[in-house]
C-alpha cells in the first residue's frame, strides 16, 4: 500500500505536530524526573492527549527516579506489561497493577 504523497504545507504540519508531541512527552519525563507528577495522573491521562497515549511505558517507568533499563524491565515483567506497550494501550487492570506496585515500592521505607 502507497501512501500519497504530502505536500510540502502538509509536511510542515505534521513536522509542527510531531514537533508538539516530542515537546509533551519531554515536559512529562521532566516531571516525573522531579516528582511534580505521577505515574498515576499520566495514566490516567484525564485531557485524553494524544501525545500521551503514544508516550511508552518503559520510558515512563525510566523517567522515574532511580529507574534505569533494568529495573524499568523489571517492573514491566512483574507487572505483566510487554515490553513495547504504549500509555493508551495498557487495559484497567494493567493501570491498576502498575500504580499498585509503584506505590508500594516508594512506600514508607526511605533508604
Amino acid at each position: 500500500m502507497s501512501l500519497k504523497p504530502l505536500t510540502d504545507a502538509e509536511r510542515a504540519s505534521a513536522r509542527e505536530k510531531a514537533g508538539m508531541a516530542r515537546l509533551v512527552r519531554a515536559d512529562i519525563k521532566a516531571r516525573l524526573k522531579t516528582g511534580s507528577l505521577s505515574v498515576a495522573e499520566v495514566i490516567e491521562n484525564p485531557g485524553g492527549d494524544d501525545a500521551v497515549g503514544r508516550l511508552k511505558v518503559l520510558d515512563l517507568l525510566k523517567a522515574l527516579p532511580r529507574v534505569g533499563d533494568v529495573r524499568a524491565a523489571f517492573i514491566m515483567t512483574e507487572v505483566g506489561i510487554a515490553a513495547t506497550r504504549r500509555v493508551r494501550g495498557l487495559g484497567v487492570h494493567q493501570r491498576k497493577a502498575l500504580v499498585e506496585y509503584l506505590e508500594q515500592q516508594s512506600g514508607p521505607s526511605n533508604e
